[in-house]
């Protein structure tokens, strides 16, 4: 009921206007909405009237400094004051357990709320609580927050009973005894002393360091082996990883020397999976192509297999499927074929005439010669019934740049032709034209060339090829493999599932 906090101590603050009211609660009136302090304090200073009465809606906080006992009397005495402001308030709180009596005090301020300590902090203060009064305390520990941070004194609820229980209507539970006395769940959960928190904080790292894992994954690995189960494996060890291409279960052994020439070969490369390709001489791969012609290998068949391969690597260093699709109709590609009156001439007109058929701008470079080759007169009989344009005078090449520069007019056999003046003028068009240069079968000699590659493209094997030929990459121009082993070469193709791969220099 209100009626039981009559006689209570409690400091009212009421806002920056009306300040702060220390005093004893005389009377509340739940009709009304209002309480009443006898014998009232403002701001430190008695006041002149003998009783102040407050409405619910000036209240901004209510702080409840003392409760009166059960035996009580609540015939207290004039609240203690000074001339600065209110050092206590005293009030005999009733006789303990031994017959005597002590006084509660509670020190209070005009300007900031006091907190009502917990009963763990009490044993520093000059206080005996008999265990009606712990019942009480411990009740108004629990709810003074919720009151005093309800403003206009618990106007959140339609009247003051829901907030006015008597505190001895609550009788905690026991739940343990210390030095005798009975102790409460807030002490349970909160009597900790603050005393016994260390100071000094945690150290991680050197906890981290008494952990040894190394032992702890030996042990481990011991524990597994003898009991028969699948091994971990040590810190040291890592797990091997395979690439999508990659088979992990093997039959036999990985053989990467599976090419090996009658001579030892001058240069050597390798392929992107490791395989060793060796290089031959000129003479070597002569005389492989005149065997394999002899067998039924055609020249026709190679210039055809050898154009097939070049217009493919080609079509790939102009951009692919991103560059030829039929949405970039705008963007074709042009290609300047640079050939020589010669075979290795008409490997690149059958390369300008795949290279046309797939929608690619090709213009045949090729000298005015009163007798051409039957290979060259055939193979330009097929590139004339391409889109594909044929100059002979270096006057009508572009004079921009083109996407790409095919080189086909150096020759193995004929070096005169170097000193032709039209050589000589289409070697220096194709080095100022800045485009890059793929090369058909470049000939050994580095001083052959008259024009650096960037790409060069070696034929069933490669030749000694020097830096100026660039990265060199195979074609397979289809050589049979007994025809391999009659010249002496012991071969195992290293192509796989292409026809053009790229060579490693070891």
């Amino acid at each position: 009921m209100a009626t039981d906090w009559l006689g209570s101590i409690v400091s009212i603050n009421c806002g920056e206007s009306l300040g702060v009211y220390q005093g004893r609660v005389s009377a509340v009136d739940q009709v009304s909405q209002t309480i009443s302090l006898t014998r009232p304090f403002h701001n430190g200073v008695k006041c002149l009237v003998p009783e102040v009465t407050f409405r619910a809606g000036d209240i901004t906080e209510l702080k409840i400094l003392e409760i009166p006992g059960p035996g009580d009397s609540r015939q207290c005495g004039d609240l203690q004051q000074t001339e600065v402001g209110i050092p206590g308030v005293g009030c005999q709180v009733g006789p303990s357990q031994n017959g005597t009596g002590k006084v509660l005090k509670k020190p209070i301020s005009s300007t900031a709320p006091q907190n009502i300590p917990r009963r763990t902090d009490t044993k520093n203060q000059d206080i005996i609580i008999s265990p009606q009064q712990q019942c009480s305390k411990s009740y108004m520990d629990r709810h003074v927050e919720t009151l005093t941070q309800s403003k206009g004194f618990r106007r959140r609820h339609n009247s003051w009973s829901s907030s006015s229980r008597h505190p001895n209507q609550v009788t905690p539970k026991k739940s343990g005894l210390k030095n005798g006395q009975m102790k409460s769940k807030d002490d349970e959960c909160f009597g900790d002393d603050i005393d016994e928190i260390p100071d000094t904080d945690f150290d991680f790292e050197g906890n981290l360091a008494l952990f040894d894992k190394a032992a702890v994954f030996e042990e481990i690995e011991t524990y597994e082996r003898r009991s028969g189960t699948r091994s971990r494996g040590t810190p040291n060890e890592k797990p091997a990883r395979y690439r999508h291409d990659e088979n992990i279960l093997e039959s036999e052994p990985i053989v990467y020397r599976r090419i090996v020439v009658p001579q030892n070969a001058n240069k050597e490369f390798c392929t992107d999976s490791g395989l060793v390709v060796p290089s031959v001489s000129y003479e070597l791969h002569k005389k492989l192509l005149s065997v394999a012609e002899k067998h039924g290998l055609t020249l026709e068949r190679r210039l055809e297999m050898t154009g097939v391969c070049a217009s493919q690597m080609a079509l790939s260093l102009l951009g692919g499927p991103n560059r030829l699709n039929p949405k970039n109709v705008h963007q074709r590609p042009t290609v300047a074929l640079l050939c020589g009156p010669h075979v290795k001439g008409a490997q690149g007109i059958s390369c300008g005439r795949h290279l046309s058929n797939h929608d690619v701008h090709v213009i045949l470079f090729l000298p005015n010669f009163v007798k051409m080759l039957e290979s060259i007169t055939n193979e330009l009989n097929l590139f004339s019934k391409t889109q594909g344009q044929q100059v002979s005078s270096v006057k009508d090449l572009p004079d921009t740049p083109v996407d790409l520069v095919i080189n086909c007019l150096d020759c193995h056999e004929n070096a005169f032709l170097r000193d032709q003046p039209w050589y000589k003028a289409v070697v220096d068009w194709a080095n100022q034209n800045r485009a890059p240069v793929l090369s058909i079968d470049p000939p050994i000699n580095e001083m052959e060339q008259g024009i650096d590659a960037k790409w060069s493209l070696a034929l069933g094997l490669p030749l000694p090829l020097g830096e100026r030929a660039g990265r060199v990459y195979l074609c397979d121009i289809g050589i049979p493999q007994k025809v391999f082993q009659e010249v002496g070469i012991n071969y195992h193709s290293p192509f796989g599932c292409k026809f053009v791969i790229p060579l490693h220099s070891t």
